[in-house]
């Protein structure tokens, strides 16, 4: 017999996995939003369970795919005793690596194991089936959850022991809102001198200071005034607070990635939770006087 997953989380980023899952793997879904379990079991030919217990007692690995590690605790342990020794648990959540050795340390009381597994590659990557996975764990739990990653993988790295992987895309999403908040100030300005957006990123796209912010998402989102909505700028700010309590944690200086989740921060509350995370350039133009074009 095959391995059973079972899948928690059928969001923007959670669903495209779960299609990737659901055509390798026999698959069972559960998510708070019963109707998109629903749809998705039909649409994929996966089975549904009425609540987490349930899938947890069926599935040989669960996957998680939840907007906070707080999600995922509470999951997980209403769950119970239905957890079991052998069993593994890979969280794809973008994470706090302090939470997740919490749950580790929680699922080992039954012997089951814990992986941190976030991705990087937004919906894109995930319906292409090509994001890049970072693994933080035991080795014996890291070769179980490699093979259950691979049909949404284009890349899988174990980086470490568990809250690795969470905090190496907390980071790697920090540098992406350094890149935004920074590429956005410079652009205004250039702007504002009399450049053409246009010509500036033809510049700095084949100079040093060129980043994915640079290369796509300005041209395809701010120069074209199309502002493509993919992932929420509140759960960037999410990941910015939680590298910067790695920094504070590890006693590690905090100056650019601590300005960085303060302008997020504003940024968040004055655009609300449904905004995407490049429309922080907005608030720059705003108080430029001036659009980025």
């Amino acid at each position: 017999m095959g391995v059973k997953v079972g899948f928690i989380g059928l969001g923007a980023i959670g669903r495209p996995i779960a299609v990737h899952v659901a055509r390798a793997f026999d698959t069972m879904v559960w998510n708070r939003t019963i109707e998109k379990a629903r749809a998705f079991a039909q649409a994929e030919g996966a089975s549904v369970a009425a609540n987490p217990t349930e899938l947890v007692e069926w599935a040989d690995v669960v996957i998680t795919c939840l907007p906070t590690s707080a999600d995922v605790r509470e999951v997980v342990e209403s769950a119970g005793g239905a957890w079991r020794k052998g069993q593994l648990l890979v969280d794809s959540t973008s994470g706090d690596p302090a939470a997740s050795r919490a749950v580790a340390a929680w699922l080992a009381g039954s012997g089951a194991g814990f992986v941190d597994a976030p991705v990087s590659g937004g919906t894109s990557g995930a319906e292409a089936g090509t994001l890049t996975v970072m693994l933080g764990g035991e080795e014996q739990w890291v070769a179980q959850a490699e093979k259950i990653v691979k049909p949404y993988a284009g890349k899988v790295v174990h980086v470490g022991p568990v809250g690795t992987g969470h905090a190496v895309k907390a980071f790697n999403n920090s540098l992406l809102g350094i890149n935004i908040q920074a590429a956005g100030e410079c652009l205004a300005a250039l702007v504002k001198l009399g450049v053409p957006a246009t010509k500036a990123l033809e510049v700095i796209n084949a100079s040093s200071g060129r980043s994915n912010v640079t290369e796509n998402l300005i041209p395809e989102r701010v120069v074209s005034r199309a502002w493509l909505r993919t992932f929420r700028l509140a759960l960037l700010d999410k990941d910015i607070g939680i590298a910067l309590k790695v920094l504070k944690d590890t006693g590690v200086p905090s100056d650019a990635i601590g300005m960085t989740k303060r302008v997020f921060g504003e940024g968040r509350k004055a655009l609300g939770e449904e905004a995407d995370h490049v429309e922080l350039i907005k608030q720059i133009e705003q108080a430029a006087g001036v659009e980025i074009r």
